[in-house]
């Protein structure tokens, strides 16, 4: 594999630059190489990222090309297609399928044999498109998926039961989008299940919080234009599991084996990740209803992606 001195990210708008600013502040890396199909806001935005570095700790940031991604340890691929507002995901898919697959073309041509992490959206189609043009090992290729969506259902969790959201463990499954699960039966806090732990009457309320969690990107992206913090940070999160090797448990998006009967289509279920990737997938006991709801979420993906293919 690679050495870890150094990430590529591929695309520098919102999200890309966020990540590259989260990835600064963290010091995982000591080079951070920024491409685009705008060389002037890559060279732009790595020269404010320089300034701000140096009030941080010791890094090269640079507006560099493919050549330069060749040796990275993990390239991160934000560009794509942005929604706006309430436009779902998996209406700009094939608009963001043409700009990834030129991408990963472009980033396998150079040599890479890192790590890719996914952070376009629609990002579960976007990983798989980014599989069959990678030439990797399935598991060193990675989409961000429902990890941000996890986050934000152990938050509400957290506060609905006053506890730190560190203390909640639970994972929302399959797309990253409309159709994902909020398996409100993996969630444990302090080894007790959300019944055990809940008081009479202070039970939460699964329906409002699994629709909360699926708004909360929209909400954002009405209010700002677009989301960033919160991807930007998971991305990061997924970058210091590969690089520290950690074997932690995350729910990120990838190619399904046969899984709850799921094959062949890229989706989140957790995962261990370490050095090279996911190294194995997971398969928590789910309720029938979850598990009759992440069968119809990879069902939407599968629908989503053979329109893809057919385009």
């Amino acid at each position: 594999m690679p050495p870890r001195e150094r990430v590529a990210i591929i695309g520098v708008g919102h999200v890309g630059a966020a990540t590259a600013y989260a990835l600064m502040l963290r010091a995982l890396f000591r080079e951070i190489v920024l491409i685009d199909s705008d060389a002037a806001l890559a060279q732009a935005e790595a020269a404010d990222l320089s300034d701000a570095n140096a009030l941080a700790r010791p890094a090269r940031i640079w507006a560099g090309t493919y050549a330069d991604a060749a040796s990275a340890r993990i390239a991160i691929i934000t560009a794509g297609t942005a929604t706006h507002g309430a436009q779902t995901r998996l209406s700009v898919a094939s608009q963001s399928a043409a700009i990834v697959s030129a991408c990963v073309k472009d980033l396998a041509g150079a040599g890479f044999k890192g790590v890719i992490v996914v952070a376009a959206n629609p990002v579960d189609l976007m990983a798989q498109i980014a599989c069959r043009h990678a030439g990797l090992p399935t598991g060193q290729v990675i989409g961000t998926g429902t990890l941000l969506d996890s986050s934000r259902l152990r938050q509400l969790l957290a506060t609905h039961l006053n506890v730190a959201p560190a203390s909640v463990d639970g994972d929302v499954l399959g797309e990253h989008g409309d159709s994902e699960v909020a398996a409100f039966s993996t969630v444990r806090i302090g080894g007790l299940t959300l019944e055990q732990f809940s008081k009479a009457g202070q039970a939460p309320d699964h329906a409002g919080i699994a629709s909360d969690v699926r708004q909360a990107g929209y909400r954002i992206a009405t209010g700002k234009g677009f989301t960033s913090y919160g991807v930007a940070t998971a991305t990061v999160r997924i970058c210091e599991a590969i690089l520290r090797d950690e074997k932690v448990v995350l729910p990120v998006s990838t190619l399904t084996t046969g899984q709850y009967g799921i094959a062949d289509v890229f989706l989140s279920l957790p995962c261990i990740l370490g050095a090279a990737g996911v190294e194995r997938i997971l398969t928590p006991n789910l309720t029938a209803d979850e598990h009759v709801g992440l069968v119809a979420s990879a069902n939407t993906l599968k629908k989503a992606l053979a329109a893809l293919d057919a385009t």
